[in-house]
């Protein structure tokens, strides 16, 4: 790779997409090779140079890092909160701290975390429609989050002894549940475009290391390298999930709700700080309807190029021959989001039957709910490793792992991880005091029942083996989400891949009615197999998309 190159033989003007602003005049930083110099940076690399150089990340702004620290603090109060709403439901409020709350049992349990789950990925539409359409990313972002500090504090007010002992929790935990889903979910539909936003190149250039190695700064891999940034600081946030359990069990509910809300305001505070360092887009006015319209035309016309003003020859249309391009660019990320449900029915286990499952095991002092911090640890460990040493490894022997590939490899780790479980359910049926029939009396001590003999760490590989899964599934999700949307699209787009996760909640509660003893342990198989044989199927059907990639990502 040191050696000298041919020569350009293409003649082209130097091409660098949008124009960097005039405190960037370096490329930024090659972290896999060192710093780059700006002598020669800028051409577009013709075909040989693509194919034998290697393809970088370009520098990540302040800007990026802002947004990631806001997603962080917000992903701190939405795990920190809802970490703790099965033990919330399910176990009864007896006077003690840490307890329980609203004693609805199980199932109940189960049922409603899940509806949060679901009403949490369906209320991102709404929101990427204010966004696109309206208000723009930024401003739609602090709106709902003032939506979201309301529903924050009638959780934690409703949650206090005095409220629970005169029945407020029931009736203030259902109108909380609904006001944060709205709050999170038109935050969740305008962050991670936004982030990506903030970088601005688009065009692939010429580069050289300190080194000398000549490279390409690729917007592709920067976007990538953005987003496992951007999920880095989401599970850093879902940390909060060390603290709440134990404040749960010796404080109480209130005083865990109370942390994620302070927590909350100061990723406000740090977002509204930060506006003058944003690069924010406007609102693009019926743009989404007019990309209804257009599907419309196809569905109608069976042809996916009858929109086009070039083909229809009406001159009335609101919209360009680039712009049907770009919705059919649209169309393809969300048939390779199609799968995407029987995921999130997989990844949803990890913060409702696993719990009840951790709540089977004997604790010894530890809460049931604390081992749901084993997910954020293990992409807290391998995102680095896969970012700094197996990706950029891949690059220079010029191994493709390409996006389609990624997300099938995510779906089948997710497999394992309900293998794992299923295999772990048997083990806790097979071990005494109380057998298939986990917290019977047989297992009490003074009045608390504490499981069956098998110790609770053991459940710790699940949970990392779906944080693992995590790194190739959703994150190349929101990658793909955000390249192939339309540049006046981002939010919508994302918002139909955020859509998915609803989906899974969905079939989740389809499944409430076996998720008890000793069913349980079938649904895990069921499931595994299912997530196994979806990642096949994203492979076999949109793996011809990988050989298209930098054409669909060219049209921003």
């Amino acid at each position: 790779m040191g050696g000298p190159l041919p020569p350009r033989a293409d003649n082209k003007l130097p091409q660098t997409g949008l124009e960097r602003d005039s405190d960037e005049k370096s490329f930024g930083r090659d972290d896999e090779k060192g710093a780059f110099e700006t002598t020669a940076d800028g051409e577009e690399p013709n075909e040989e140079e693509r194919r034998t150089l290697r393809h970088v990340s370009d520098n990540l702004n302040m800007s990026i890092f802002l947004i990631a620290f806001v997603e962080l603090c917000e992903r701190f109060t939405y795990y920190g909160v809802s970490g703790l709403f099965q033990n919330y439901i399910q176990r009864p409020y007896d006077g003690s701290e840490g307890r329980g709350a609203l004693g609805l049992g199980h199932q109940s349990a189960t049922a409603l975390s899940t509806f949060f789950q679901f009403f949490c990925y369906v209320t991102p539409i709404f929101g990427a429609i204010v966004a696109d359409q309206y208000l723009g990313k930024y401003l739609a972002i602090l709106i709902f989050c003032g939506v979201y500090i309301c529903g924050l504090l009638i959780l934690t007010l409703t949650s206090i002894p005095a409220a629970l002992e005169n029945g407020a929790g029931l009736g203030g935990f259902a109108t909380a549940v609904v006001i944060i889903g709205i709050g999170t979910g038109g935050i969740k539909s305008n962050v991670a475009p936004l982030i990506a936003d903030q970088y601005k190149r688009r065009t692939m250039a010429v580069s050289t290391t300190k080194k000398g190695e000549r490279v390409i700064l690729d917007p592709n891999v920067t976007i990538q390298r953005i987003y496992m940034v951007f999920y880095l600081c989401i599970n850093i946030g879902c940390l909060a999930l060390l603290a709440t359990p134990y404040m749960e069990l010796y404080i109480g509910f209130w005083s865990a709700y109370l942390l994620g809300t302070c927590m909350f305001v100061i990723g406000v505070v740090v977002l509204l700080a930060g506006k003058k360092l944003y690069i924010v887009n406007p609102p693009q006015g019926s743009i989404i309807t007019d990309a209804f319209k257009v599907i419309w035309i196809m569905m109608k016309n069976r042809n996916m190029d009858a929109p086009k003003p070039s083909v229809s020859g009406r001159s009335d249309l609101h919209w360009d021959d680039k712009f049907v391009d770009e919705v059919k660019r649209a169309l393809v990320a969300c048939q390779v989001f199609t799968f995407y449900p029987i995921y999130w029915v997989v990844y949803g286990q990890f913060s409702n039957n696993f719990i009840s499952q951790a709540g089977q095991m004997a604790g010894h002092g530890i809460p049931n709910d604390l081992m749901q911090n084993f997910d954020p640890i293990a992409i807290i460990v391998f995102v680095p490793i896969l970012d700094r040493l197996v990706y950029p490894l891949l690059r220079k022997l010029h191994i493709n792992f390409p996006p389609i590939n990624r997300i099938t490899v995510g779906f089948w780790v997710a497999s394992l991880a309900m293998v794992y479980a299923a295999i772990l359910q048997h083990y806790i049926y097979s071990a005494g005091p109380c057998y298939e029939q986990p917290l019977c009396e047989a297992s009490e001590v003074d009045g608390v029942a504490y499981g069956n003999n098998i110790h609770i760490a053991i459940q710790a590989p699940a949970y990392m083996l779906i944080g693992i899964s995590e790194i190739f599934a959703s994150v190349t999700g929101l990658e793909y989400a955000y390249t192939k949307a339309p540049p006046s699209m981002k939010s919508f787009v994302q918002s139909m891949y955020l859509l998915t996760n609803a989906f899974g909640s969905a079939i989740g509660l389809a499944l409430v009615s076996v998720a008890t003893d000793p069913k349980v342990l079938w649904m895990y198989a069921g499931l595994a197999v299912s997530s196994f044989i979806a990642g096949c199927l994203v492979w076999i059907i949109f793996h011809k998309y990988n050989r298209t990639e930098e054409e669909m990502n060219a049209l921003s």
